[in-house]
């Protein structure tokens, strides 16, 4: 079954070209009212990637999520090819639905050169083997959740994801603001770079703004929680294998005004930092 659930992210990142520089996606339902955001980072890279010449990759995204996407109808993704220079490309990219824009990004992208190297380390956690994979709710908490997050938590994703310090999400405790998590795509694919960028940013997406909850009890499935990601930043630093093992670590240096700012780094498994996120998101409770 996982097999089939890779085959068809891939698939979903793979988009139409209906002009130079003008294509389309469509959407994967998840089980979440609206598309996952990490959907559009991820096929909004793959557009920006179809216009560069394939010896520059990218090195950051920049996106701004405007409006909630509908997962029934498909996503026109517009490039700009902003700039060419000797060993920098600049692209920017809007994601329009129904004639309206729903996410605004740029991304650059560079030939590689060498030049001076240095990195935090990774954190010390246990091996990915040495920590309990992940297990469903039982039935009888599943049934007493609403319906959208029962498809949420109850879909089979492409995704393995391994928590160090596991928590309950449906009676969460308070906690420091940082987590770590193990993750990986659950079958192999080929070697493109590119495609390993674009997942990667998929899955960029997962966790981020929840880090930003833990000091407070609350997590995406607290009674009249209100969580939507506002921004997006990601760079790429070193190659990496997306089907791998790789090290998400989280912190959240704040939350303020009903907004939570969250950040992190991935590392391969033998500790080199591949990418750094950071994320903004609303964190709201509303009234019954």
């Amino acid at each position: 079954m996982s097999d089939n659930h890779v085959a068809e992210l891939v698939d979903l990142l793979e988009l139409e070209r209906l002009e130079d520089n003008l294509f389309r996606g469509q959407s994967r339902d998840i089980g979440t009212r609206y598309v996952f955001g990490g959907q559009v980072l991820g096929q909004a890279l793959s557009a920006a990637q179809r216009t560069v010449d394939p010896k520059r990759e990218a090195h950051s995204l920049h996106a701004y999520f405007l409006r909630a996407g509908d997962i029934n109808a498909p996503i026109v993704y517009s490039v700009e090819r902003t700039r060419d220079g000797g060993s920098f490309s600049s692209r920017r990219v809007v994601a329009i639905q129904h004639g309206q824009p729903i996410l605004n990004g740029s991304v650059s992208f560079q030939e590689p050169e060498a030049g001076f190297e240095h990195q935090l380390s990774m954190p010390e956690v246990p091996a990915p083997e040495d920590i309990e994979p992940m297990h469903p709710l039982s039935a009888e908490k599943l049934a007493a959740l609403p319906e959208k997050m029962q498809r949420w938590l109850g879909i089979d994703g492409p995704f393995e994801f391994r928590h160090v310090w596991p928590r309950d999400e449906i009676k969460p405790a308070k906690r420091p603001p940082y987590q770590h998590i193990w993750f990986r795509l659950t079958a192999p694919i080929g070697d493109s770079s590119a495609l390993h960028r674009s997942l990667l940013a998929y899955a960029s997406d997962f966790h981020l703004i929840g880090t930003a909850t833990l000091p407070h009890g609350l997590s995406y499935l607290s009674h009249n929680m209100q969580m939507a990601s506002l921004d997006h930043a990601l760079w790429f630093h070193r190659p990496f294998r997306i089907d791998e093992w790789l090290l998400y670590s989280f912190d959240s240096p704040t939350t303020q005004g009903s907004r939570g700012l969250a950040r992190g780094m991935i590392y391969t498994r033998d500790g080199r930092l591949v990418a750094s996120t950071a994320q903004e998101g609303l964190i709201r409770i509303r009234p019954d």
